[in-house]
């Protein structure tokens, strides 16, 4: 995708062998890059999330083994920073997968080979998203198009965080049908979720939109309901961070009240599902680990003061704590289908084996 004109990646390799992100704790009030050059640095940029989006976090991760190849190829060295990695952030199995990715093509080479080995498949992994964030979004401009014939104004489309090219390597997931869409010529308009606690909707997705030129309005997380309640959204599709074999899905928290709010209303909701997060270990979404992340997130806003100065201010009341899941679990029987590389299939084990046999 593009910014100021010119086509950037989220992350990319450098010719000094250290790899190069988007800083999105910076996003939007600034544009700025930050060198990772270690397995150590790419573990701090998962954990702070500089880098975010489950795709994103298993290409940085992959970026990370690579990094460290660079420097000490040994097999201690290897298991060493596949564990600090994993460690990095819970719920996304993007991270998982990946790491498991990196191990199988390097446990059994030889010392000499690791780190051209190791950095050549970070790169597949990163070419693999690209191409499978663009399939997503040729399957699911066929829903948006069909949806769009059956009006006479905007498609009305709502997402929940971000699940764009920001939070894969390009393109995205839940929006790359409708920037696929928008560049078509289908007229629509995308209702974007600030995304309490960390704004990844009103900070990361609308700057996206917002640079492709697809119109948008910024909404409170609590005012989707209402809009569906209206008649002002026509579908929903959202990221997903994790999915178990029958179809439920871990995404950022709030996600499962849309769905909710979307079943009542008779709104089609729709999961993007690449296939690295699948799963196919769990069987349900009770079991997916959710990530408790610092209150501060919940007790503090960062934003730009009248002056263009980026200041972080507290929020709350001084001296009440604060709770911060960072995901919740969305039930099968509350999505209208997935759309993955391959199609779109009902949220189920038969739907999601019936694309993905060999698993």
């Amino acid at each position: 995708m593009k910014i100021h004109g010119r086509h950037y990646r989220t992350i990319w390799p450098r010719a000094d062998e250290a790899v190069e992100v988007i800083d999105q704790t910076k996003l939007p009030h600034e544009f700025t890059t930050v060198v990772l050059r270690t397995a150590v640095d790419c573990a701090q940029a998962i954990k702070s999330m500089v880098v975010r989006g489950a795709p994103l976090i298993g290409a940085t991760a992959a970026y990370g083994v690579a990094v460290t190849m660079r420097d000490e190829p040994s097999s201690k060295a290897l298991i060493r920073a596949l564990d600090m990695l994993q460690a990095t952030r819970p719920t996304a199995v993007n991270l998982r997968w990946a790491l498991k990715r990196m191990h199988d093509v390097l446990h059994n080479r030889g010392h000499d080979e690791r780190f051209a080995l190791a950095w050549r498949e970070a790169a597949a992994i990163c070419d693999e998203d690209v191409e499978v964030c663009r399939q997503i979004g040729v399957h699911g401009l066929e829903i948006f198009r069909a949806a769009a014939a059956k009006k006479s104004g905007p498609l009305n489309i709502l997402t929940h965080c971000n699940a764009g090219w920001l939070a894969c390597v390009d393109w995205g997931t839940a929006t790359a049908p409708i920037y696929m869409a928008h560049d078509a010529g289908i007229p629509l308009h995308v209702w974007v979720d600030e995304t309490r606690p960390r704004n990844q909707g009103a900070s990361l997705t609308a700057y996206e939109l917002g640079a492709h030129g697809v119109p948008h309005t910024i909404i409170a997380d609590n005012a989707g309901g209402h809009l569906m309640q209206t008649g002002r959204v026509d579908l929903c599709i959202v990221g997903v961070d994790r999915v178990t074999r029958n179809g439920d899905f871990a995404n950022k928290i709030g996600t499962y009240l849309k769905a909710l709010a979307a079943k009542d209303n008779g709104v089609p909701f729709y999961g993007a599902v690449p296939s690295p997060s699948i799963d196919w270990t769990l069987a349900s979404g009770a079991e997916i680990p959710i990530e408790e992340r610092s209150q501060d997130e919940v007790l503090k806003m960062t934003g730009r003061l009248p002056g263009g100065a980026v200041a972080t201010v507290e929020i709350a009341a001084p001296g009440s704590p604060a709770a911060n899941p960072g995901f919740d679990v969305t039930p099968a029987r509350l999505v209208t289908a997935f759309i993955t590389e391959r199609g779109m299939c009902p949220a189920s084990e038969v739907g999601l084996r019936g694309q993905f046999p060999a698993n």
